[in-house]
């Protein structure tokens, strides 16, 4: 029996009717609701899953995963070969994924809409007694998607988060660079940032990590040109997955940069050591 197995019985014990005493009108057992798990499934390489995520992926009934229209998804990928044969899949297919249409589209509703629907496809398993374990890249609550499902369901449901490898810590380790020494602040930003609130941010930083990359790296870049920082920062994209590429920061094309891209400022190596 597989060490990951051996308390898989429990779980589905629970999930297939144990009731906690509880009983409905009648003197019948209350249908046992289903319980909420956020799976943070790491940056990308299956070894990076940590034993308590592949445990209760494995014993839940439900698999849930975010997706563009014909994919599978990244979080799936990574997974794939340890879920059962048995499982429920249950793909949440984003409505817009890569550049956002421009206005009058209304993405911002469009996303809480499909959130919403989301949300309550999940509820229909977890009220019928169904445990679901909801995949994240990453960290579920670092940057994940599956934030806007706790948001929602948390209050109606039991939820439980396992923490993942992030895209940080795993940039940091493909590049080979420590982050942070002692007392230095780590600053993690947002490439979607506009360009003049990039600078503000960035001016003071001992240490940075610029996520959400794709089409808005020309304007980090610009920025890092700017402050006098291009010499420090060390890029690399799909960190952990297949097809890993670090390269100097002047040698990137724009136009070939993926959203799984990072750019590090590593904070100023301490002296002592």
């Amino acid at each position: 029996m597989s060490p990951f197995d051996s308390r898989a019985d429990a779980l589905s014990h629970r999930q297939s009717g144990a009731t906690s005493g509880r009983h409905a009108r009648g003197g019948r057992p209350a249908q046992a609701v289903g319980r909420l798990f956020g799976i943070g499934v790491g940056p990308g390489d299956p070894e990076l899953l940590t034993l308590k995520a592949l445990r209760l992926l494995r014993a839940s009934a439900v698999v849930a995963y975010y997706a563009g229209p014909k994919k599978r998804g990244n979080a799936y990928t990574t997974v794939a070969e340890y879920l059962r044969p048995d499982q429920i899949l249950l793909p949440l297919v984003y409505p817009v994924t890569g550049r956002i249409p421009a206005p009058p589209f209304d993405y911002e509703g469009t996303m809480r809409r499909f959130y919403d629907s989301a949300a309550e496809l999940v509820a229909g398993h977890l009220a019928a007694g169904r445990d679901v374990a909801t995949l994240c890249e990453g960290d579920p609550f670092f940057y994940g998607s599956f934030m806007y499902l706790h948001d929602r369901l948390a209050g109606r449901f039991r939820a439980e988060v396992v923490p993942g490898v992030c895209s940080v810590v795993a940039s940091a380790a493909a590049l080979g660079t420590p982050l942070v020494y002692r007392d230095q602040s780590l600053l993690v930003l947002a490439g979607t940032l506009p360009e003049a609130e990039l600078t503000r941010r960035l001016r003071e930083a001992d240490a940075a990590a610029i996520m959400k990359l794709g089409s808005n790296f020309e304007k980090v870049r610009r920025v890092l040109v700017r402050l006098g920082l291009a010499e420090r920062a060390l890029y690399v994209e799909r960190a952990s997955m297949q097809g890993e590429r670090i390269l100097p920061l002047a040698d990137i094309d724009p136009a070939t940069v993926p959203y799984f891209s990072m750019l590090l400022l590593p904070g100023e190596a301490w002296q002592g050591r």
